[in-house]
């Protein structure tokens, strides 16, 4: 970063501008297995205008940009870059506007899911993508994200219906409208969703919302073995029954979630998280279905939560999974899977895992949103033992190789990121040229996340 670059961010900026080693060590990767990657400085903007004339000095002097929003991006998608700046959007976390009787709103991009459904409590409508992390929204678009309530509510590929995004050159513009469908021209928001901040960086988001639901029903159950649970999740959604979500826990991740948010009279079983939201009517009239179809592979009666507080409590155990892993041991790691194959396929899917982590010895629950195909192995490990690393990146090759086998994807839901680069060229080989093709035409001097989902040259 030359000198007179630096000194221009520094006039607009005005103390937003920061190279100090602790504020950079701040910013240097997300949750990711990743040692930290300093960047030359962090920048702190308040507004599009701010993110336009930066990105426009960076362009000019060719200098990479890291675009950073909460930091809980799981595959390096955050990590710095030394020659760089990484651009922290924490300061743009305004609710722009929510217009309940449309069911829409317009957040800025570092507005967190959990913020934005706190600010619409009292409309009637939420926002149901859900994500283990508080992420944020910019980042989660950003990512492709998803969570436990895909089943129902689909991905952000399905609740984002505009963007605004900022490009290499600076120049702003605006994706999509608050109009239900649109023939209008190229889908250019989906051409950012899942992009990583590689096309340009993302600062306002307009969502779907949910109205909602008249009644909400969750319960647990329980079931002799994993493929018992996997395969009524299986006929659940092949059934067709109106559910909101379907979550897997196998029994080592069960005990672990037990311990580690106190969870009483629960049993060590693999097991689903069931949740139903519709009217009180047609919520029994699906529990029935559920019932009888866990009955019948095996599982246990329903355990209902009982209050708002237990549904609360169970839901929140299940999104802390990756941190009740890693509070086995101190100063160990975690490495989260995610593969994603057709529902027909999971049984066989998951099967496969749980020989395969116990064939090489590894620490690796297992949750999943089995109701839409998703699944993940929480690896621990000890970051000195390169050796275990190594026995976890073989695991990881096999997985991806069997869920491509299985016709699946390499990711349902985490990115690309700097971890799954070489398995992106193994999904989508002939892809991979109109996608560098697009990115040489948006940003010509490669400077917008470079090295994420994968290289230029």
């Amino acid at each position: 970063m030359n000198e007179k670059a630096q000194e221009k961010l520094k006039e607009i900026f005005n103390g937003r501008f920061s190279t100090s080693e602790s504020t950079r060590g701040n910013y240097a990767r997300g949750e990711d297995t990743y040692d930290p990657v300093l960047s030359k400085a962090v920048v702190f903007p308040e507004s599009n205008e701010e993110v336009s004339k930066f990105l426009k000095i960076c362009n000019e002097n060719k200098i990479p940009v890291v675009p950073f929003g909460t930091g809980t991006s799981l595959e390096g998608n955050a990590v710095g870059n030394e020659n760089g700046i990484t651009i922290s959007l924490e300061k743009m976390n305004k609710v722009l506007n929510v217009n309940a009787s449309d069911f829409d709103c317009r957040v800025q991009a570092n507005v967190t899911r959990k913020q934005l459904n706190e600010y619409l409590r009292e409309d009637g409508v939420f926002f149901p993508i859900d994500p283990g992390a508080d992420a944020a929204l910019g980042g989660m678009a950003a990512t492709s994200a998803s969570g436990t309530m895909a089943v129902k509510y689909g991905t952000m590929r399905t609740v984002v219906s505009g963007l605004t995004v900022v490009l290499a050159n600076g120049e702003i513009i605006k994706t999509g409208s608050r109009a239900k469908k649109s023939s209008a021209g190229y889908n250019l928001t989906n051409l950012f969703i899942g992009s990583e901040g590689t096309l340009g960086i993302i600062t306002e988001v307009q969502l779907r919302l949910s109205p909602i639901p008249e009644s909400i029903m969750s319960a647990v159950c329980y079931f002799p073995d994993l493929d018992s649970a996997v395969l009524t999740s299986q006929e659940v959604i092949q059934y067709g029954v109106n559910i909101a979500r379907i979550e897997m826990l196998n029994k080592d991740q069960m005990e672990i979630s037990i311990k580690y948010s106190k969870l009483d009279n629960i049993k060590a079983s693999p097991t689903l998280f069931f949740e139903f939201h519709g009217s009180e009517e047609s919520n029994k009239e699906s529990i029935k279905i559920v019932e009888e179809l866990s009955k019948n592979n095996g599982g246990s009666d329903f355990k209902w939560a009982e209050s708002i507080e237990e549904r609360n409590k169970l839901w929140k155990a299940r999104h802390d999974v990756y941190y009740s892993v890693k509070a086995l041991g101190k100063n160990m790691k975690v490495y989260s899977t995610d593969i994603c194959v057709p529902i027909s396929k999971l049984v066989e899917c998951v099967s496969w895992a749980e020989k395969h982590v116990k064939d090489n010895g590894l620490i690796a629950p297992m949750v999943g949103h089995v109701g839409d195909g998703n699944f993940h192995s929480i690896i621990l490990y000890d970051p000195q033992d390169k050796e275990k690393q190594k026995l976890i990146r073989e695991y990881s090759d096999k997985l991806i190789e069997k869920a491509l086998e299985l016709e699946g994807t390499i990711t349902g839901e985490h990115g690309i990121g700097l971890q799954k680069k070489g398995y992106l060229l193994k999904e989508h080989p002939d892809n991979l040229p109109v996608m560098k093709s697009i990115k040489r035409s948006l940003d010509a001097n490669n400077i917008m996340n470079p090295g994420k989902v994968f290289d230029i040259n």
